[in-house]
């Protein structure tokens, strides 16, 4: 039986929870019917390890930036650096980058001058930005509302799990909500009411692993081949066919990821 295709929108596969074994773990993540999938610098010094995993499997690309919680340890990014990664025919997004008040708070300050220079590459590039939110609703809301104002760009909140009212305000600039195994848990029903009320042609879905691996891997590290469970579970949450989610948020990759290709 041929399985749906479906796309890990967001993973680290050079972590180093998958050192030895990224050969394995890309292989399952075919198996599991996972056709496609990102792979996410958070540093840019290590972006060539990245990259290198990206050129390596036909079907895994990449995305560069600095993680807001790196924001303060590492070197300011420039326009100019991000743009330059974008040469590169396998980068496919700009970022992840974004606000995180939940742990470093304390960086408030150079976490937003990050995100207005990760904004304005991908605005200059035409690739979309992935965009890491916690605790920090309405500051995100806040600059992407204004910064949309200043010039288009594509985006994805990745892993999304703030609340309703940082969702509404995504949706209204056009953006897209991607799906964890946060989504699966017990407890997260008022996420999973979230993304019902989204539009489904706004929601893509990604393992985030080796984190928040999805019900019934919840515990263990997480790998893209598990996308699948998350994506199951979603579609019974939206009394949908698993094929039918399948395809749908798969579509939403590619038109918001074009350089992934739409085959």
């Amino acid at each position: 039986m041929t399985l749906p295709v479906i796309v890990d929108s967001h993973c680290h596969l050079d972590f180093p929870d998958f050192e030895g074994e990224v050969g394995d773990v890309v292989d399952r993540a075919r198996e599991a019917g996972v056709a496609k999938l990102v792979t996410i610098c958070t540093r840019l010094r290590e972006v060539d390890r990245t990259r290198a995993i990206a050129e390596r499997y036909d079907h895994v690309y990449f995305a560069a930036g600095t993680h807001p919680m790196n924001a303060a340890s590492e070197p300011l990014a420039t326009v100019e650096e991000l743009t330059a990664l974008a040469d590169h025919p396998k980068l496919v997004a700009i970022g992840e980058t974004g606000l995180d008040y939940h742990y470093t708070s304390e960086t408030a300050d150079i976490q937003k001058q990050s995100l207005l220079l990760h904004i304005e590459a991908a605005r200059r590039t035409g690739l979309p930005l992935i965009i890491h939110a916690r605790g920090a609703d309405a500051d995100v809301a806040d600059i992407l509302t204004a910064e949309a104002a200043k010039g288009p760009f594509g985006c994805v909140m990745h892993c999304f799990t703030a609340g309703r009212a940082l969702a509404e305000t995504a949706l209204s600039l056009g953006f897209y909500l991607s799906i964890s195994g946060i989504a699966t848990f017990r407890n997260a029903g008022d996420l999973r009411e979230i993304f019902a009320r989204a539009p489904l042609d706004r929601l893509l879905v990604e393992t985030d692993s080796p984190y928040l691996a999805p019900v019934p891997h919840r515990g263990s590290r997480n790998e893209p081949a598990y996308t699948a469970d998350t994506a199951r579970a979603m579609a019974a949450h939206l009394g949908m066919d698993y094929a039918d989610f399948a395809a749908a948020t798969t579509a939403n990759f590619h038109r918001l990821f074009p350089r992934a290709g739409g085959h």
